[in-house]
């Protein structure tokens, strides 16, 4: 069943898959590895600390990892120091992210009906420019990284479901991040700066500045998977809103609701659809062990549907009440940049509801990526009579 739900027919529409295998909230599959569905059960594995986030070989591999690989000690070091440098350049960005959307969506305007692909032009360009910004990449750089985090997220999916043409893209896509990344430290140290990657360099910290191998790591964790997954974010958000033109409609007149709407969202049409993880001990769960060594996945959009924790899990509710989702995870490895995706989201879909007049899907369902792990639209194209003028005059 697990297979079935992951085969690009059912991409568009995964959840009655995930639906089945919610009858057993977690149960090993038949290649010896273990599958966790229920929303308690990927909650209390999510914050136990005998799992490792090394979902391979933990604690065994010589060489570096990302800090979304890695365990404390060494995890709680590099978190640190990205927080610190992270966090206070993000806050205070909602006018900046703002005027973005507005930009992008002003190369659009027209007194004649239009079309605009979500993706292509609004949800994959704000948040890549907005990371890119942050860590000091040039601006004419930014498409480079389309087609690398293309190959590089088709990689996070199950071996057995790539193509041998797909695996070599994502081992050529590894050498030409790596090579852009070695370029744009050496330009930074040369000329300096103030932004992110520059005070990455120069941390004064404790635990010291990262030398250069945790700074590359580092930089193409946060290049790509800072915006990746927000692209998803945007993207399924918009296709929940056009499906239920009430909240369309409400969102249009009253801003308040793009908060709770983007929790919604992430539970119900969540961009990371799941997560591995290693036991480092035997673990007593649901009625069954986990023996030390297995390999887990936990299928965080199924846990996101379960009836035992949420009432109508089916249904498109943003006035829930105590949404707990599992949108960005949860525990120690609770998604880093969650803030600022929340904000991105937030001001693109209340700019859509505002500004496309008579908007439509050009196609239900649209056409999907071969991601299933972090799963949305290739394209999203929209209908709508014209674009009009930015209520808040920006």
């Amino acid at each position: 069943m697990f297979a079935h739900a992951l085969r690009h027919e059912n991409r568009a529409n995964p959840y009655p898959a995930y639906e089945r295998l919610l009858q057993q909230p977690v149960v090993q599959m038949a290649d010896g590895s273990w599958l966790a569905t229920g929303h308690r059960e990927i909650s209390l594995l999510l914050r136990d600390p005998r799992i490792s986030a090394d979902r391979l070989n933990p604690q065994q591999q010589p060489i570096r990892k990302s800090l979304l690989l890695e365990d404390p000690p060494r995890h709680d070091q590099l978190r640190h120091a990205v927080t610190q440098q992270f966090i206070p350049r993000i806050m205070g960005m909602r006018d900046h992210i703002d005027t973005l959307v507005t930009e992008l969506l002003d190369a659009h305007t027209s007194e004649q009906p239009g079309e605009l692909d979500v993706v292509a032009d609004l949800a994959y360009p704000l948040p890549v420019t907005v990371i890119c910004e942050l860590l000091g990449v040039p601006r004419e750089d930014e498409r480079l990284f389309g087609s690398l985090a293309r190959r590089l997220t088709r990689g996070l999916d199950p071996v057995d479901t790539q193509t041998e043409e797909e695996i070599h893209q994502l081992q050529q896509a590894r050498t030409e991040l790596v090579e852009y990344l070695e370029g744009l430290i050496a330009r930074h140290n040369a000329e300096g700066g103030s932004d992110l990657l520059a005070g990455l360099m120069n941390d004064q910290s404790p635990d010291g500045p990262m030398d250069a191998i945790d700074l590359r790591v580092t930089l193409g964790l946060l290049l790509i998977a800072g915006h990746e997954t927000t692209v998803n974010l945007i993207a399924n958000g918009t296709l929940a809103l056009l499906r239920h033109p009430g909240l369309l409609a409400r969102l249009r007149t009253d801003p308040d609701l793009a908060t709770p709407l983007v929790e919604e969202v992430l539970r119900y049409d969540p961009p990371v659809q799941m997560s591995g993880r290693s036991a480092l001990a035997d673990i007593d769960i649901a009625g069954t062990t986990i023996p030390k060594g297995a390999r887990i996945r936990l299928l965080l959009a199924a846990g996101n549907r379960d009836p035992r924790r949420f009432a109508d899990p089916d249904q498109f509710l943003p006035d829930r009440a105590d949404n707990a989702h599992l949108g960005f995870g949860g525990g120690i490895h609770y998604c880093i940049g969650a803030t600022l995706a929340r904000a991105e989201a937030q001001i693109a879909l209340t700019a859509l509801a505002r500004r496309l007049d008579s908007p439509h899907l050009a196609a239900d369902p649209p056409p999907y990526r071969e991601n299933a792990i972090l799963r949305g639209p290739e394209r999203l194209p929209v209908t709508f009579e014209r674009l009009l003028p930015d209520p808040l005059g920006k």
